[in-house]
């Protein structure tokens, strides 16, 4: 998608109103994010658990990357998961040369912005990250976009690491379908993990330092509600932060 559909760090969105940008301004505190009204929150989906996880006898600390349209959103939720140590915004699906933001949001790679989830097994479970991917993180259904994104590089996407992953993910995809807990087919990718580049810096906790940020208020902070909401026991106040200097309103 070009940046007219998404702006740069320090660029306003025009197509979102005024009201996005106070919606974003009366947030409250570290303990919780609060959407007013007047603003619409995207939908979530109240699925199943996984069936079947093949993780379960991971042990030490794991790794998973999901693609799942902006890297903010993605990223700003996973943070927020007890368990999780580390949740980093990048590119998957391409090259080195080509993991930049310039090259990727102007749909010249065959990047999706990604990140990639260090996590605690004995805290979360692969199986659960799944489900919170699948319910709250993105809409499945939508191929190559997620809401006003455009393009492949926005594609639902599991980059699994091992074989246990995959298997994972691909029963837990059928289980999903099956039980029609979507109102059409889940599109995601499943596809092995080959690389995975760190975005840039300026990308990292965009959400926490941007919370004013009409995309961010109208996109993005919906779906820490959603996260809160639905899955209490995973839910944490104080995210896990890539930079020191990220702190929260």
């Amino acid at each position: 998608m070009t940046s007219a559909s998404r702006p740069g760090p320090s660029t306003a969105r025009r197509a979102l109103t005024i009201v996005c940008m106070a919606a974003g301004a009366a947030l409250i505190g570290a303990a919780a994010f609060n959407v007013p009204s007047g603003v619409a929150s995207e939908a979530a989906f109240k699925i199943p658990a996984a069936a079947v996880d093949e993780t379960g006898n991971a042990t030490g600390m794991q790794t998973a990357v999901f693609a799942g349209g902006c890297f903010w959103g993605v990223q700003g939720v996973f943070q927020r998961v007890h368990g999780v140590v580390q949740a980093v915004s990048g590119y998957s699906g391409g090259s080195k040369e080509s993991a930049n933001y310039d090259m990727v949001s102007a749909g010249r790679t065959t990047h999706a912005e990604a990140v990639q989830i260090t996590y605690d097994p004995k805290k979360v479970s692969y199986a659960k990250l799944l489900e919170l991917y699948f319910s709250v993180v993105h809409d499945p259904t939508q191929l190559n976009r997620q809401e006003p994104d455009v393009g492949p590089h926005y594609r639902s996407a599991v980059f699994f690491t091992d074989a246990a992953q995959q298997q994972t993910v691909q029963k837990y995809i059928a289980q999903l379908d099956a039980a029609k807990a979507y109102p059409k087919k889940i599109v995601t990718q499943v596809v092995p993990l080959t690389a995975f580049y760190p975005a840039e810096a300026y990308h990292q906790d965009y959400l926490t330092l941007n919370p004013t940020q009409p995309y961010i208020a109208r996109y993005d902070l919906p779906k820490i509600v959603n996260l809160k909401t639905m899955f209490p026991q995973q839910y944490r106040a104080e995210p896990a932060l890539v930079t020191a200097r990220a702190k929260l309103p």
